[in-house]
């Protein structure tokens, strides 16, 4: 009995080990959000909220499902169809080949995974009180832009955590020569000749170090100036604004309407009514008519400064310093 003592004790020791190191990483990417992440090629929404990233996520499921289902109607899952898969006389016959059993079972996993995605789903962004919710079937610009216009209208406040809401269109690697690239067909539906507009550049970068403000918005005013020459700048009310956010090593783009109108698409200040709401302010000192440079607003300039539609909480919100990737 001794002899077999020693194996058996060994064994138990070695099962006993194997689980901190095979499971405690299975563990961290079932955490909410943590095995879907951020991805090039999204799109969606990019929502900040004030420290509950939680019942932010909550909030915008909530908001995101009534005005989604004014624009689009009820959710309806991906139907799977059950032909592929089904018992014909041909699958019969094959059923003993191991390729086509393998084959077969390959299919129904990718059904069932196709049944699971839904119209609005969080993946992790990458940065502190900051929500990604990916769409699928769904507008970001138009959605977002539905739900501001009827806040605005109604003044109902609908949202106690979420700050802004930004729709993101596209997304690319964050790198100059990517977002480069990609933003010469991004931007061809709103300034691709004969398409023209006014427009300026907002940018907000988070966990991020090697991109320079300035060198970003001076390529992507290029590419919109090289798409026609008579996009203009205006810094004060433009109709378009190029949103960029920056997280990590992903690039979120999207072109948006009323943006001083909606308060830089602010939730909690789109709601508050005053005096020569929605109404352009004073001129601001920008670059000479038609030219290209200096395309980002004055505001994301100036430091120690609020601008209209951004709140303390927010402010402090995207200001956190996290550890560069």
């Amino acid at each position: 009995m001794a002899t077999l003592e020693g194996p058996v004790t060994a064994s138990a020791g070695s099962r006993k080990r194997r689980p901190k190191a095979q499971y405690v990483p299975a563990a961290k990417r079932a955490r909410p959000g943590g095995a879907r992440q951020l991805e090039a090629g999204m799109c969606g929404i990019l929502i900040t909220c004030n420290m509950n990233e939680r019942k932010c996520v909550a909030e915008a499921y909530s908001l995101l499902g009534e005005y989604g289902e004014q624009l689009y109607g009820p959710e309806q899952f991906i139907e799977h169809d059950d032909s592929r898969g089904s018992g014909s006389e041909e699958e019969a016959d094959e059923e003993d080949d191991a390729e086509a059993a393998v084959k077969k079972e390959v299919d129904q996993i990718r059904a069932s995974t196709e049944q699971k995605l839904r119209r609005f789903q969080s993946v992790e962004s990458g940065a502190n009180n900051v929500v990604f919710i990916r769409t699928l079937g769904v507008e970001p610009e138009k959605l977002v832009h539905h739900i501001l216009k009827d806040m605005h209208a109604t003044k109902k406040k609908k949202t106690r955590v979420i700050l802004r809401m930004l729709p993101v269109s596209g997304s690319c690697k964050a790198f100059l020569e990517d977002m480069k690239r990609y933003t010469e067909t991004f931007f061809e539906p709103w300034f691709k000749a004969p398409k023209k507009g006014t427009f300026q550049i907002v940018y907000k970068a988070r966990n991020n170090s090697h991109l320079s403000r300035e060198e970003v918005i001076k390529e992507l005013a290029g590419v919109v100036g090289h798409l026609n020459p008579e996009n203009k700048v205006d810094l004060s009310n433009p109709e378009f604004t190029i949103v960029v956010e920056v997280i990590k090593n992903i690039c979120c783009l999207s072109v948006v309407k009323d943006y001083v109108l909606f308060r830089k698409y602010n939730l909690q200040e789109v709601v508050k009514g005053s005096p020569g709401d929605g109404q352009p302010g004073p001129p601001k000192k920008g670059p000479p008519e038609g030219s290209l440079e200096g395309a980002g607003p004055a505001e994301e300039k100036a430091e120690g400064q609020d601008p209209p539609g951004e709140t303390a909480e927010e402010k402090a919100s995207d200001n956190h310093k996290d550890g560069d990737h």
